[in-house]
């Protein structure tokens, strides 16, 4: 039996879990905002909670800012908010946060993880990675407790890694996506979410040399539509090994959105 078929009459349920507040919106909402239109609910989650994303505020400042600025965000995407479980460069791959991510996946019962790329420019995108797939995998281990207890469920998920910021890996290595997502049509509802993370633009320049993010978010999907050689804007993915999580043939974020992608043959080539 093919696991579409296996999935038939399910609910359509798709996580973000991303780092900090305002990655979801760098790459991973107009994927979010194509599925919500296909009739996916989606949930919005961010594992920090941004309280040293800030020059000019205390911690406790920046942390009550950045979840009203999160919260805003996940509300224009019309997407389900979870509150962050750590403060800033606290991300770290150990059990309490585990069992408390797991909880949460347990709870939602995503057939779609949308997480960070394995590879990145900091620990703390992929400390989340690590965590979202761990706690993805233990959803159906009874043994395995979760902060606060849920009950293991089953069911096929299947997780998609994003690009990593600046489309390479902490070693200045391009890294290509399996599959483009055309964003054209939900870009400007993703830049307006994006915006909503006013605190950022002031971090991110005195941080990050960056001159604007919204810019740079448009930039960065910019060349991602390039790459596609198909779409204006485009965010890209990676689809993890199904090995304990579903059927081979499990892909929902393609058979969802298949009218609206291409394939990059040349990564596809690579994994034969």
């Amino acid at each position: 039996m093919k696991a579409r078929e296996k999935r038939e009459g399910e609910s359509k349920v798709a996580m973000a879990i991303a780092a900090h507040p305002d990655d979801i919106e760098f790459s991973m909402a107009g994927t979010l905002l194509r599925l919500k239109e296909t009739g996916w609910s989606i949930h919005y989650m961010n594992l920090s909670s941004g309280n040293c994303g800030s020059t000019l505020m205390n911690g406790a400042e920046t942390r009550r800012v950045r979840r009203k600025e999160a919260m805003a965000a996940a509300g224009l995407l019309g997407a389900k908010y979870h509150e962050a479980l750590c403060d800033d460069l606290e991300i770290f791959y150990d059990l309490k946060t585990l069992r408390r991510l797991a909880a949460v996946i347990r709870k939602v019962s995503p057939s779609i993880v949308l997480t960070h790329s394995p590879e990145d420019y900091m620990e703390d995108h992929m400390n989340t990675c690590r965590l979202a797939v761990t706690a993805a995998f233990s959803r159906g281990m009874p043994n395995f407790r979760t902060i606060p207890a849920a009950k293991a469920i089953s069911g096929d998920v299947a997780i998609y890694h994003a690009m990593p910021h600046g489309l390479r890996d902490g070693l200045r290595r391009p890294v290509k996506p399996e599959l483009y997502v055309d964003t054209g049509a939900t870009h400007a509802r993703k830049r307006e979410a994006l915006g909503l993370h006013q605190s950022q633009k002031e971090w991110l320049d005195a941080s990050q040399g960056m001159d604007s993010y919204l810019r740079a978010m448009d930039d960065l999907s910019r060349e991602l539509g390039r790459w596609s050689g198909k779409f204006e804007f485009a965010e890209g993915w990676r689809r993890h090994s199904h090995l304990g999580f579903g059927a081979a043939d499990f892909d929902p974020l393609r058979d969802a959105l298949k009218s609206g992608m291409v394939m990059n043959k040349g990564y596809l080539k690579s994994l034969e």
